[in-house]
């Protein structure tokens, strides 16, 4: 996304950000519970701002580190409290269950996600551009924090250190706000980011959680423009179209993950079978996991059977089109809604189509505009399709699972975003600096 790109966007969310506020409360009407501690935290965040704008990477990279030893020094209490909080929400479906898991494995994984954000550059106080006019001023485009973001997101507990982290290096304060599910894991999670912040002596108000599983809480951070900067919900889409309906502060999301993976006619089969199951069956509740598989006419007859009979193997069940029941008449036939699905499940729409021409219709049909995959041995097709996706990830053999910002290199990531300004695809510390001009003279004065 380009410079100019960015700076719209801030400008048109400032815009929507602007609209009058409702006019059905009492203007004196003393603030709820949540509504209070909301403003508190925010108040708090705001003025922490600063002391993280100018904290030298060497003291933010220190605290990252401090948090990363914190996690692994707390891995008992943390896995204790998701134990808790597994125990507590037995009604979840599969997929859900498994976003709230934590595992050592992934209590590690994060713990190496903060070091892997402490490595990286610090993108504050980057020079983006520098030119000098015919009159000598010198232009300077500044990368500077956004601010204050406010966080909401649902069941992995492990997005508060993956926020936590980008947001303290990028020299932003948060507020998060996870699910109730999750409170006992998120809470255990929080007391070692803040065993980080102290260590460094940064404060603690640059990372803080919703007090309790207050639903209030989500609404007081909707409505409080000029205290929260940037709101990033982070969830299914229940949750992100309310966040977009009722926001009053800038939005930064995405869709739902209604990912394809597309099978050239050209394609490699057992590379087409390897990255299918992978894209589909690593962990089909991730917003990355393929959903629809599309596959050409001219191989469809020879490698969709052993596609389906590989994914049937790992659990996978089918919702097939006409023309790929006439190659597995015991496939499901899919419903007109069921391409418009993300499933989070070990289910797979499946679609037969002519050409690229075909599947590009189909994508930009039924897609999200989060990530595609085209599997071919062909460079020509794969440029063509990369060149002609919309969505904000298109990937070349390789899962769709990938999209990830730690699979990036981004250390972690705050979210995916789907969106046509700003940000596009994993969000990272680069994508949560906005900018700021610095010009230098040398006594110049404005003529006419």
């Amino acid at each position: 996304m380009s410079v100019l790109a960015a700076s719209w966007s801030r400008r048109w969310m400032v815009i929507a950000a602007a609209s009058p506020a409702p006019h059905n409360r009492a203007m004196n009407a003393a603030p709820s519970p949540a509504t209070a501690a909301l403003h508190a935290a925010a108040q708090a965040a705001r003025a922490a701002t600063p002391l993280l704008a100018a904290a030298p990477r060497a003291q933010k990279d220190a605290a990252l580190l401090a948090a990363a030893a914190a996690i692994r020094a707390r891995s008992a209490t943390v896995l204790a409290a998701n134990t808790e909080d597994l125990l507590a929400a037995d009604t979840l479906t599969t997929a859900f269950r498994d976003r709230l898991t934590l595992t050592p494995a992934r209590i590690e994984a994060m713990a190496k996600g903060l070091e892997e954000v402490a490595a990286l550059p610090d993108p504050a106080g980057r020079t983006l551009s520098e030119w000098t006019r015919p009159n000598g001023l010198v232009i300077r485009r500044v990368a500077q924090p956004i601010g204050v973001i406010g966080m909401i997101f649902e069941s992995r507990p492990n997005v508060l250190a993956d926020a936590g982290a980008l947001c303290l290096k990028s020299g932003n304060a948060v507020i998060l706000r996870g699910g109730r599910e999750s409170v006992r894991s998120v809470a255990a999670i929080h007391a070692a980011m803040l065993d980080g912040l102290r260590a460094a002596n940064l404060p603690e108000a640059a990372i803080q959680t919703a007090p309790d599983a207050d639903r209030a809480f989500v609404g007081a951070m909707l409505q409080a423009a000029k205290l929260i900067d940037l709101i990033i919900p982070r969830g299914g889409k229940s949750l992100v179209e309310r966040v977009q309906a009722e926001s009053r502060v800038p939005v930064l999301a995405h869709a739902e993950g209604l990912c394809h993976t597309y099978i050239h006619a050209a394609a490699d089969p057992a590379m087409a079978r390897s990255i299918l199951a992978n894209a589909k069956m690593r962990r089909t509740g991730v917003c990355g996991a393929t959903e629809t598989l599309l596959i050409d006419a001219a191989i469809a007859p020879a490698l969709l059977p052993a596609l389906v009979d590989d994914l049937a193997a790992l659990g996978c069940a089918f919702r097939a089109d006409a023309r790929a029941r006439a190659i597995r008449p015991d496939l499901p036939a899919a419903t007109e809604d069921d391409f418009r699905t993300e499933w989070l499940d070990a289910i797979l729409s499946i679609a037969v189509v002519d050409d690229m021409a075909a599947a590009l219709t189909h994508i930009r049909t039924y897609g999200s505009e989060h990530t595609e995959a085209i599997i071919t041995n062909d460079a020509d097709a794969a440029a063509q399709f990369l060149a002609s996706i919309g969505s904000a990830v298109a990937m070349w053999n390789a899962s769709t699972q990938f999209c990830d910002g730690f699979e990036f290199g981004f250390g972690a990531e705050i979210g995916i975003a789907t969106g046509r300004m700003h940000a596009r695809g994993p969000v990272g510390l680069e994508q949560l600096c906005t900018y700021r001009y610095q010009v230098v003279g040398t006594g110049q004065v404005r003529a006419g």
